[in-house]
């Protein structure tokens, strides 16, 4: 059994001895939140910032990588998109939903 299902059973029909003390009962799961969120869900929020941060940023003549794994430099920007340049009068439309990163993240082999 769980342990939301056991503190919960736990508070509806009380304990013949007497009810126990509510912070005791409700301590595992607000100490199972408290660990979620610092090791799953802040530095996730801290990503996606740095990431939309990033995406915000984007310039003509910066070079990036795309979800797909395009590298190119960017020629335009507009607000929901940018075209990439990724040869020689070769350019792309991408979303800047798709654009991740620029290669100098990308470890070098």
């Amino acid at each position: 059994m769980n342990t939301l299902a056991f503190i919960v059973l736990q508070i509806a029909k009380g304990n013949s001895q007497g009810n126990p003390n509510m912070m005791t009962t409700l301590l595992p799961l607000l100490l199972v939140f408290v660990i979620f969120y610092f090791f799953m869900i802040r530095p996730q929020m801290r990503r996606q910032k740095e990431v939309n941060n990033f995406r915000s940023s984007i310039s003509k003549g910066d070079k990036v990588v795309t979800t797909g794994g395009l590298y190119g430099k960017v020629v335009e920007v507009n607000e929901t998109f940018v075209i990439l340049e990724i040869a020689n009068d070769v350019k792309v439309k991408v979303d800047k939903s798709a654009v991740i990163r620029d290669p100098s993240d990308v470890p070098q082999k």
